[in-house]
């Protein structure tokens, strides 16, 4: 029986690799940190150089939880230029490997599907993986590392946990090997898909690592976690059924479409509210421009860490499927005043279009006039055409101009961050 090969490769402190790369530096030596030099001390950095970590510094960490005497370089996040350079890579990618057997897991990390590959170039998976490497170093400058498994699994964690450790930054595994090498691994939490959370609810039990998953009683473990024990259970035992096939198979039942952020600094309620009405405005921009619609949305709004209170959270209906900002902001505005406490200062905001739909579905709305709508849905579709021609910034509302507004801010960044351009 013929078994499948799996490599996932891994851009190595890909955004702070990047950065050097530009600046003409060696991440391996350099210390550098992306982060945002006009935020304080307390932003976290999204990414260090490999110098910094050999140091004990934590990838996550915080501007101020660096030591003092540790002199680096901080550069600001650019995640335009990321994007631009994991598209490269992924050109690269496809060289060696077709598109239906790639899933990009993240923008740094990637799964291939090699099983079929490795006669045609008459090489093994680690030979195929180094070549695939050094491509990637000499067309960018960026280093990689390789997982190697005969599954996704297990090419998922020789890359988390043996490949640090190889001469050639690549780690294989099978399920016999990853018994004899893992079973007594610790901490838990360097196995993919298990969290300090998970890690926590076993310990109590003395299950420390796979090897105890693994024996323990598979009853037990479907009554502390339910049906996840399943994906626990296999993992234990090195097994993973899912393959690259299922991947490119796989098609969601039901969609959504959301917009979240962090505040820069606590907001009080009314401001939260003129927060909240810009991000419904541009998801209503999104939805049409999608030929989307929807029929509930769902706010969630998080009030600042020092009040340790519960979160404020609720869906509202609407009376048909829209994606009109006629029917949707009004919607939203009226659930932020039932849920949200004004008492409390609001820091994190999440809104969620449920259930969206091709507009082909589409139901008129019996409490308001039809040519309204149209006439609405008209002035959306000049904007986005006149955004998509002059950029983000050539048609603002009034609202987007008041003291408390993100949008003008948020126009420039890529994933709450700065894009660079």
């Amino acid at each position: 029986m013929k078994h499948n090969t799996y490599l996932c490769i891994d851009l190595k402190s890909f955004y702070a690799s990047v950065e050097c790369v530009a600046r003409g530096l060696d991440p391996m030596t350099e210390n550098l940190v992306v982060a945002d030099p006009e935020r304080t001390e307390k932003t976290i950095c999204l990414a260090i150089t490999p110098a910094m970590k050999a140091l004990g510094i934590r990838n996550r960490c915080r501007l101020f939880e660096i030591p003092k005497h540790v002199k680096y370089t901080i550069a600001p996040p650019r995640m335009q230029k990321y994007i631009d350079t994991a598209a490269d890579i992924y050109s690269i990618y496809l060289n060696y490997i077709a598109k239906e057997d790639i899933h990009v897991y993240s923008i740094d990390e990637a799964f291939m599907d090699v099983t079929d590959y490795l006669d045609l170039y008459r090489l093994s998976a680690r030979e195929l993986g180094l070549r695939i490497m050094s491509d990637i170093y000499r067309t960018t400058g960026i280093r990689a590392t390789c997982g190697v498994g005969t599954n996704l699994y297990l090419a998922k964690v020789a890359l988390d946990i043996t490949a640090k450790h190889a001469e050639d930054f690549i780690g294989e595994l099978d399920e016999n090997g990853y018994r004899t090498q893992l079973w007594n691994h610790r901490p838990l939490t360097d196995f993919w898909r298990i969290g300090s959370g998970t890690a926590r609810r076993l310990e109590p039990y003395g299950i420390r690592t796979m090897r105890d998953i693994a024996e323990a009683d598979e009853d037990f473990l479907y009554r502390l976690f339910g049906i996840d024990a399943e994906l626990l259970i296999d993992h234990a035992w090195g097994r993973e059924p899912v393959t690259m096939t299922d991947i490119k198979s796989y098609r969601s039942h039901t969609n959504c479409l959301g917009s979240g952020q962090v505040l820069g600094s606590d907001y009080p309620y009314e401001k939260g509210l003129l927060v909240v009405k810009e991000m419904m405005d541009l998801l209503c921009l999104d939805l049409v421009e999608k030929n989307l619609i929807t029929c509930s949305v769902t706010l969630h709004v998080g009030y600042a860490n020092r009040f340790n209170v519960p979160s404020a959270h609720g869906t509202v209906s609407t009376d048909a499927e829209t994606n009109s900002d006629l029917l949707l902001i009004p919607a939203v505005t009226d659930l932020y005043r039932q849920i949200v406490n004004p008492n409390y200062p609001i820091h994190r905001i999440n809104i969620t279009c449920n259930n969206v739909m091709p507009e082909e579905y589409h139901q008129y709305h019996f409490f308001i006039d039809g040519a309204q709508l149209e006439r609405s849905r008209k002035i959306q579709q000049a904007v986005i055409s006149i955004k998509n021609r002059f950029g983000k910034d050539a048609i603002l509302k009034g609202m987007n101009l008041e003291e408390g507004a993100t949008t003008r801010e948020r126009n420039h960044q890529i994933g709450g961050h700065k894009s660079g351009e």
